[in-house]
């Protein structure tokens, strides 16, 4: 494997100039993948109900839902510093007032979750769009973009072990205000990491629907948002089926699966270089994403459900990072720290209803019955990206190179 991923990975992520960006960029990414859960054990642990619980929850994600594309539109026309250090100030102290100073009841803990959400350091938005702006060859860019969706998973599994690590020795607010206080370092260092070649050069231009007014990017975030909805459904499918045929306690392990496969996918997978466009690749990743969503129908039991999900999930991380490359190629370079702000939540709002369908389906049809309707909305995402990989292969009308000298920002 000398010459293989990892490899690459090394050679890429410590280049002078990207080590501490990178570096940064997953300290800066920890709280994301766990703070809605710790926001619901803090209010239980204050005394809340799961209602009050799953209301502030909410609160938090509909405030990053609302202010993620402002806070990336302000990225693209001012540079990401004085961003990541507002918000990597504002970010923690708004969820330590929300652990200690607010109470369930109050009016004052709604507000500071909707502050907290909208404050979230756009660390994910800023770091891929640095990507697609530095000076990379293309080889070298689609194998960040394969570390990128490689990280989403090992954080997707690990920030909850970390949250699980941190509430041993204390409480659940001690555990959630650690987390933000990391995170908020984590932003402060990426925003005051030193890159080359970050930044269009010309005025951002100011345009309502930014990234979007662009007929490829709004073809990608509804395919990425159909193609999120199966990750719902089956979310609430996988604890269902295990409760139906195992013990619930085995839950945390057949999840694990699902993250693993799709890790070792990466790395098994992402190991040869395709000389296929990406706008080409792509379809065929999504289908082989669709046949894998419907091997769960097979499982009879939570060992050969885990087996499915393992071998089923293989795919999932090079759709993901064949979403980034597009999304780096079909975007106009002047908004795209925005652009990969849309796509991140088209994927937030394809998983929410999805888990709103499958809780609403579960009673009538039962977990065998969601897999079911995730495999057929996976075959229609499927559909929609053949359909659309014309349109996804066209440049943006208007594209401005990237600068090759120095950051926008001083």
């Amino acid at each position: 494997m000398t010459n293989g991923l990892p490899r690459r990975f090394r050679d890429l992520l410590t280049r002078h100039h990207v080590a501490g960006a990178a570096g940064w960029s997953v300290v800066a990414r920890m709280p994301v993948y766990l703070m809605s859960l710790a926001m619901v054990l803090v209010v239980r642990e204050q005394g809340g109900s799961y209602a009050r619980a799953g209301t502030v929850a909410a609160l938090y994600t509909a405030g990053m839902a609302v202010g993620g594309p402002l806070v990336a539109r302000t990225v693209d026309r001012h540079g990401r510093r004085p961003v990541l250090l507002a918000t990597g100030l504002v970010h923690p102290a708004a969820l330590a007032l929300l652990v200690w100073a607010t109470r369930p009841g109050g009016w004052a803990q709604p507000v500071t979750a909707v502050v907290a959400g909208v404050a979230l350091p756009p660390a994910n938005a800023c770091m891929r769009s640095l990507w697609a702006q530095l000076p990379l060859e293309e080889d070298e860019r689609e194998v960040a973009y394969l570390w990128e969706a490689l990280l989403t998973e090992v954080l997707m599994i690990g920030a909850p072990l970390l949250l699980a690590a941190l509430m041993l020795p204390g409480s659940a607010g001690f555990a959630l205000t650690t987390v933000a206080a990391t995170g908020g370092a984590g932003a402060l260092g990426l925003a005051l990491a030193r890159i080359p070649a970050t930044g269009a050069t010309g005025d951002v231009p100011r345009h309502l629907l930014g990234p979007l007014k662009e007929p490829a990017m709004l073809m990608l975030t509804g395919i990425m948002a159909v193609c999120a909805v199966p990750i719902g459904l089956m979310t609430l499918a996988i604890p269902a089926f295990v409760a139906r045929h195992g013990s619930t306690g085995s839950t945390g392990v057949v999840y694990a699966c699902w993250g693993v496969g799709s890790a070792i996918g990466a790395l098994w997978l992402g190991r040869a270089q395709s000389q296929v466009a990406v706008h080409r690749r792509f379809p065929r990743l999504v289908a082989a994403y669709a046949a894998g969503t419907a091997l769960p129908l097979l499982a009879v039991s939570e060992l050969t459900l885990g087996v499915a999900l393992a071998v089923g999930s293989v795919p999932i991380a090079l759709v993901a990072a064949s979403e980034m490359t597009l999304v780096s190629k079909v975007a106009d370079s002047r908004f795209l720290a925005e652009a990969f702000t849309w796509a991140s939540l088209a994927t937030v709002v394809g998983d929410a209803v999805g888990q709103q369908a499958g809780g609403l389906l579960m009673d009538p049809v039962g977990p065998r019955g969601v897999f079911a309707v995730a495999a057929v909305v996976a075959a229609a995402g499927t559909g929609l990206a053949f359909a659309g990989r014309g349109l996804l292969g066209r440049r943006p009308a208007v594209a401005v190179e990237p600068a090759q000298s120095s950051e926008r920002t001083p």
